[in-house]
């Protein structure tokens, strides 16, 4: 059982740093995003990724789906974990990984209301093609596929975790308040938070992250400790 936390929406590198100090071992970068406003520029992407040492990670969080333009994004921000949440084809995914086997790839699971035999169809179809899978939530107001802020159905959530082959993060109206209750409901490989421990001016707020990661810690200790 893993204990991956991410946090996403990173905005400069004192947030970068306040995090990693906390222990949160993946850093999200949203960037090029049809819905959401990126929390900064790519050339700031760059410097900040730059003071994230090992063994904390950056990743690439982006509605990006053509292999080579991935992959070039990657190598522009210095990453190896890209988290793909648009609408990519099974071909591109594995022009990616042909080209470029040593880039993790996260794909999106995105809960809409009824749509569980779609998402188990994806995880089986391609698993063989990805590192990690990661749930969200679906907004039907503003069309966004994640950092809605709003939680969905856990029962699918915890079906997928249990059918697929590869890791599976929990993402989707998580805070420091429930995300205790949905590790240990779910039994995700880990959490990522966006908007959940962000205070009224959109930076990340230290309480709230210090709050998030204990609970979750908790959680996975619980878990790992009765398996």
């Amino acid at each position: 059982m893993n204990s991956l936390i991410q946090i996403a929406g990173i905005i400069d590198t004192n947030e970068a740093e306040m995090l990693m100090s906390f222990g949160v071992g993946y850093l999200g970068f949203p960037l090029r995003l049809p819905v959401n406003k990126d929390d900064l520029t790519e050339e700031d992407a760059v410097n900040v990724i730059k003071k994230i040492p090992p063994p904390h990670k950056a990743v690439l969080i982006t509605y990006l789906n053509e292999a080579v333009e991935i992959i070039k994004f990657c190598d522009k921000l210095n990453v190896k974990i890209v988290q793909l949440h648009g609408n990519i084809t099974q071909k591109e995914l594995e022009k990616t990984k042909l080209i470029r086997p040593d880039i993790e790839i996260i794909k999106s699971l995105v809960i809409h209301q009824d749509n569980y035999l779609e998402l188990n169809n994806t995880v089986l179809n391609l698993s063989q093609l990805v590192d990690f899978f990661i749930t969200d939530t679906f907004d039907p107001v503003t069309g966004a596929s994640g950092a809605t802020g709003k939680t969905h159905d856990w029962n699918i959530s915890r079906k997928l975790v249990e059918i697929s082959p590869k890791p599976v993060i929990l993402a989707g109206g998580l805070n420091p308040s429930n995300v205790k209750q949905a590790i240990l409901q779910i039994k995700p490989a880990g959490v990522d938070v966006h908007t959940g421990v962000e205070s009224e001016n959109g930076r990340k707020d230290i309480n709230l992250v210090k709050k998030f990661v204990l609970e979750a810690n908790r959680a996975f200790y619980e878990i790992n400790s009765a398996s």
